[in-house]
Order: C-alpha cells, then sequence, then structure tokens
C-alpha cells in the first residue's frame, strides 16, 4: 500500500519569521524545521511521499515550495498560497504553474481561518478567485474553524468543478465533547460531492490526556459523511509535535480507520490523495 502523508510544512525562521508560532504552548516548534528534519520520521513511518502546505499569507513561500519539491523526490505535491481577491489571480496561478517546479502546484490555500468575517468564503471576490482556481486545474484547501463551515458549503456549491479539501476536519472542538454541530455542518459539506476531507491535524485540537474514543467519534463522523474515498491522512508535521511525534500520529489514524476494509484503508492512506492531488501526474511537465 502506498502511503502518502497529504499535509505537512516546512519553514525557515532565517528566511522569515513565522509569527503565528508565538506564546508558551507553541514554544516546542519555534525553530527552523526542514525535509531533512522531516525524512528519517517518514522512512521509518514508511511514508512514501507527502504534499508540503503553505504557512503565510507571502506570495513569496509558494515559488520556494515548489523548488524544493522539484528538488525532493520525497515531496510530490505543493499547496500554495495566492491572493484569491486579486483581479490578478488567474495570471499569477500561470506564472506559478509555469514557473520553476510549477508542475508539482496541486492546490492552494488562504488561512480563512484567521479572516474576522465568518462569510469571507462568500464574497464574490473569494468565489471569482475560486473559479480561477478551478479553472487553473488546481484543488483548495480549507483550513476553517467550525462556525465557517457553512460558508465552505455555500463555495463548494457556487463553484462545482473545483475541488474543495477541508483540512483538519475542520478543527472540531474535541475537547468539549459537543461535537453536534460540527458534526451536521459536516454532513452538509459532504453531501456535495466535490468536496473531501483530511484525516489530520486532531491531536492540536484536543487537550493532553484525551481518550481514543473522543478521536474516534471525530474520525466516525468524518468517514460516514465523506466515505474512505473522499478522505486522506495527514500529519500536520511538525505543528503535531506539540501533542505527539510523527510515529503516534501515524498509529493513531491507523487505529481509527482499523474497521475499514483494506481498500478503505488504501484509500484514506494514499489513493484519495493521489487522485485529488494528482500525485505522480504533478511532476510530469518537469521531468
Amino acid at each position: 500500500m502506498t502511503v502518502i502523508d497529504a499535509h505537512h510544512h516546512v519553514w525557515d525562521l532565517a528566511v522569515r519569521d513565522q509569527d503565528w508560532i508565538a506564546g508558551a504552548e507553541m514554544a516546542p516548534i519555534r525553530r527552523t524545521f526542514t525535509l531533512e528534519d522531516l525524512r528519517p520520521s517518514a522512512r521509518a513511518a514508511g511514508v512514501d511521499a507527502t504534499v508540503v502546505v503553505q504557512t503565510v499569507t507571502v506570495a513569496a513561500e509558494t515559488p520556494e515550495l515548489l523548488a524544493l519539491a522539484a528538488a525532493d523526490p520525497l515531496v510530490a505535491g505543493v499547496v500554495g498560497w495566492t491572493d484569491l481577491t486579486s483581479a490578478a489571480v488567474a495570471g499569477e496561478l500561470a506564472r506559478l504553474a509555469g514557473g520553476p517546479g510549477g508542475g508539482y502546484l496541486v492546490s492552494v490555500r488562504h488561512q480563512v481561518q484567521s479572516e474576522p468575517d465568518p462569510d469571507w468564503l462568500r464574497r464574490p471576490d473569494v468565489i471569482r478567485g475560486l473559479r480561477a482556481v478551478a479553472a487553473a486545474g488546481l484543488c483548495y484547501d480549507l483550513v476553517i474553524r467550525p462556525h465557517q463551515l457553512p460558508a465552505a458549503s455555500y463555495a463548494a456549491a457556487a463553484v462545482p468543478d473545483l475541488t474543495l479539501v477541508l483540512d483538519h476536519a475542520g478543527k472540531p472542538d474535541i475537547g468539549s465533547g459537543d461535537l453536534g454541530g460540527w458534526a451536521a455542518a459536516i454532513r452538509e459539506l459532504a453531501a456535495l460531492p466535490n468536496t473531501l476531507c483530511k484525516l489530520s491535524g486532531l491531536v492540536t485540537e484536543a487537550p493532553a490526556g484525551t481518550p481514543p474514543s473522543a478521536f474516534a467519534a471525530v474520525a466516525d463522523v468524518v468517514l460516514g459523511a465523506f466515505g474512505a474515498g473522499r478522505v486522506m491522512f495527514g500529519s500536520d508535521w511538525p505543528v503535531c509535535l506539540l501533542a505527539s511525534d510523527y510515529a503516534g500520529v501515524l498509529a493513531l489514524a491507523r487505529s481509527l480507520v482499523a474497521g475499514l476494509s483494506a481498500a478503505e484503508r488504501a484509500a484514506v492512506f494514499g489513493e484519495t490523495a493521489s487522485r485529488a492531488y494528482r500525485i505522480g501526474a504533478a511532476a510530469r511537465t518537469q521531468d
């Protein structure tokens, strides 16, 4: 079974600050993380390929990630950033795709979770940008919080030819034990066929000591709503290191899908990401 880690990050604090890494609770990851830091853990876990994801709303980061993918066989895809609200978004996407490593660009993302407007994804300029992403043949990753899920459903319905990938299962409040509102919104989003979900980032959405049953409750909603064929695994390394090491995150994910068939597990751990992100095909123009 091919294993793809569909969500991880790298950053170099000597190149630019990551201002979201602030406060004592974030101190363990306030340092530079490179592919060389990830490689031993990924290799030990049997990971065959990864997708590296943007961290900051800085245009220069995406070309850097594309160059990284072109230079290292571990990285099979890049989720980059561009300004969706810009009138020049189509041209910028074409520039990225045509530049060095551009064949590795598989999706774009914006830190919607930080937008004060809960309806940011309903804005006409954002919808226009999402249509440009679809026209470029790319996916769009959603990093949002539960209260923003209805707007995500609106965007998915408004741009039906765009595949939207929900990161971190929409960041449910696992510690509260109250998943009702989140679960209803997840089912609404999953009812739209152009949506997928990452089983990722859960360990940092729960307080220390959270029992496995709490994570299982989240996975049951996600798998029940989307089906294994629309769910993909992601480690969210190195952010996950705030709560667990790489092996622990992968072990948790495997436990959450243990009741699935072999074919369904293969989908979650590789085939969904390969299909959605065109893993393997993404680099064809560069080889």
